[in-house]
């Protein structure tokens, strides 16, 4: 079994990141000289639920990194919370979090309306809202939110990638759009309208969804019926899935582009079936676990390799899990370069000051990069296909903004 050990991570700690140097040690609540504590907020429950195992994933790391004596000799606790993706309940984790267990910084907590309830409360008390999972467009704000920085790709550049295909490969395309009555999905939409630009009335129909919805058959039936032969699916896994099956279903064959978020093979194409997910399309910053063209590359091994010692139970190809042991690895990039000095000022500032990191599981020539004054961690991406088995990437790297 391959063994991953902790200076392979510190060799992600590239030199343009600025490590703290040897110095007086310097506590805030939630570190002392042998443990640093963290929390965070997961769907273990609700109608996200499929995200849970990414908050496993992360714990799963951690059990990990402290095997192998932590991070600069501190072990690492983390309080992950079930919020149901219910914006009260994170709200009273989160202060829980805070105020009871005085987490030195709530890290990864996934979903735009849970971190959306918490975010001034954690910015009023200067409390670290680091690596968000979600790619709302407002979390990269540093002048109004300074201590909320964001993970996940953002989702208005990704759409703007569809748009802009559509465009150039389907002028004359009849779009039908189903998208998460939310900042999620309006996030998505708003950049796939711009994209479109004076063309959005290729867009013959558009319905949304609300999360606590049982299914979302009926507005699928009514973008086929509006006449659509481009679908462009905006939901999170469970209405991913349902969407797929619904249009294989109907017989339905349009051009059918899925937001990178329902895109993993374990966590959605499979449980709608493999046959009616052939086809999709969706833009991806990530290397795809479970294809052959990658089963040599040492970052797709190691964590294999770690799924199968330290998360057996879950699926290696949910990019779920994906997500999770990639902000665990950029969280402990951060925290190392905090050195001894574990206070949230400067948690903050490693968070912010981090420039063209490569992370085992990105594809090659995509780097993460945060600075003070932009919050966006990648923006480049490229478009894949599903051949019934795997995606297949086509074209080039694709940058969606200039930093």
């Amino acid at each position: 079994m391959r063994c991953i050990t902790l200076a392979a991570i510190a060799a992600f700690s590239l030199a343009s990141t600025s490590a703290v140097p040897a110095a007086d040690k310097k506590y805030d609540p939630g570190a002392s000289d042998t443990e640093i504590k963290i929390g965070q907020t997961m769907p273990y429950s609700g109608p996200a639920s499929a995200y849970g195992t990414q908050g496993r994933a992360e714990a799963a790391y951690w059990k990990m990194i402290n095997s192998q004596g932590g991070i600069n000799g501190r072990k690492i606790t983390l309080l992950s919370m079930d919020d149901g993706y219910s914006p009260p309940k994170t709200v009273e984790q989160t202060r829980k979090l805070v105020e009871q267990d005085e987490i030195l910084a709530d890290i990864g907590s996934l979903g735009t309306p849970t971190n959306s309830s918490i975010q001034k409360y954690l910015n009023s008390k200067k409390i670290p809202h680091l690596l968000i999972s979600t790619g709302a467009s407002k979390w990269n704000d540093p002048k109004e939110f300074p201590w909320t920085t964001p993970f996940y790709p953002p989702y208005a550049q990704e759409a703007k990638i569809y748009g802009k295909y559509i465009l150039k490969e389907l002028p004359s395309a009849k779009i039908g759009v189903i998208y998460q009555n939310d900042d999620f999905g309006k996030d998505y939409l708003r950049g796939f309208k711009e994209a479109l630009g004076d063309k959005a009335g290729l867009i013959v129909k558009e319905f949304s969804y609300e999360v606590t919805d049982p299914t979302i058959d009926s507005q699928i039936v009514n973008l086929k019926a509006a006449g659509a032969d481009v679908l462009m699916t905006i939901t999170t896994p469970k209405f991913g899935a349902q969407a797929i099956r619904k249009v294989a279903d109907l017989g339905w064959k349009p051009t059918h582009f899925i937001v990178s978020v329902s895109s993993s093979i374990g966590g959605v194409l499979e449980p709608a079936g493999l046959e009616p997910s052939t086809g999709l399309m969706t833009a991806l910053a990530t290397k795809v676990v479970g294809d052959p063209a990658w089963d040599t590359d040492k970052g797709v091994q190691d964590y294999l390799a770690f799924m199968k010692q330290w998360y057996p139970e879950g699926n290696p190809i949910d990019g779920s899990n994906q997500i999770g042991y990639l902000s665990a690895q950029f969280t402990a990039i951060i925290l190392k370069n905090c050195g001894d000095e574990l206070t949230r000022e400067n948690l903050l500032k490693q968070a912010t000051n981090i420039n063209k990191v490569s992370l085992p599981l990105l594809l090659p020539g995509i780097t993460v990069s945060v600075s003070p004054t932009n919050y966006s961690t990648f923006d480049t991406f490229k478009l894949a296909k599903f051949d019934g088995k795997t995606w297949k990437f086509f074209g080039e790297n694709i940058s969606t903004a200039a930093r």
